[in-house]
């Protein structure tokens, strides 16, 4: 792996500060809400291109037209393993145990460490709706790609219109797997994923929509970004 590269990537898409709040979330198939509070954390402006997930893995690099895409086809594993290998390469302690086992079940987060990590379901709502209550912060097809523009595919990162606090991508182009067990009693180790892709409705295009899937699981609309604390 190049280091060097790795932080020029980095340094290029600094990860935005985002102060403490709350947030509502629901579960629409329980009809459930329920408040979460939010400590100050920062996130990243999109999810995790192709460049620079094979360049932290140390994978050949990718033809130039597709490394500004979204990375996906990553499990929730995966996702994790590379949070760690990228907290490394840039001299930060990690923040996830190693996980040797396909349901996750003893995976572990030190939210105090200064790494990188998966954003809580909490924490990626909150940035999503950028202090709005709407079901999403504008206009969908400005904001988005999804069923109705993407022509099937999925798109450059960051090529959408952002959020009022500068987030692209958080509806459409690609999923977006979050730290959270989605419901442990119904569904054992399956992991939460959020924001709507490429190949979605305007209904999955929302702010409050959750999806989730066993943390093996991979979509070619399925990726993350990466996220600090404090």
């Amino acid at each position: 792996m190049s280091v060097g590269r790795a932080l020029g990537l980095v340094s290029a898409a600094p990860l935005i500060c985002v102060s403490a709040g709350e947030v509502v979330l629901r579960d629409e198939g329980t009809t459930t809400d329920w408040n979460v509070e939010v400590a100050d954390f920062r996130l990243a402006p999109h999810p995790v291109t192709r460049e620079l997930y094979t360049v932290v893995l140390g994978q050949i690099p990718e033809t130039p037209e597709v490394q500004r895409k979204p990375v996906a086809e990553v499990s929730w594993i995966e996702a994790v393993r590379f949070c760690n290998l990228l907290s490394r390469s840039v001299g930060l302690e990690p923040c996830y145990s190693d996980v040797d086992e396909p349901d996750a079940e003893e995976a572990v987060c030190d939210w105090g460490a200064d790494g990188y990590r998966l954003p809580s379901e909490a924490e990626w709502e909150y940035a999503c709706r950028a202090g709005s209550a709407d079901v999403r912060h504008g206009d969908l097809d400005e904001i988005a790609w999804y069923r109705g523009n993407s022509g099937g595919e999925v798109h450059d990162a960051a090529t959408r219109l952002p959020n009022s606090w500068g987030f692209h991508d958080m509806i459409g182009n690609v999923w977006e797997w979050c730290w959270d067990v989605y419901d442990p009693a119904v569904y054992g180790p399956y992991r939460v994923f959020r924001g709507g892709g490429a190949y979605d409705s305007p209904r999955a295009c929302r702010a409050s929509c959750r999806r989730k899937s066993h943390p093996t699981f991979r979509i070619d609309d399925l990726g993350f970004r990466v996220a600090q604390s404090g």
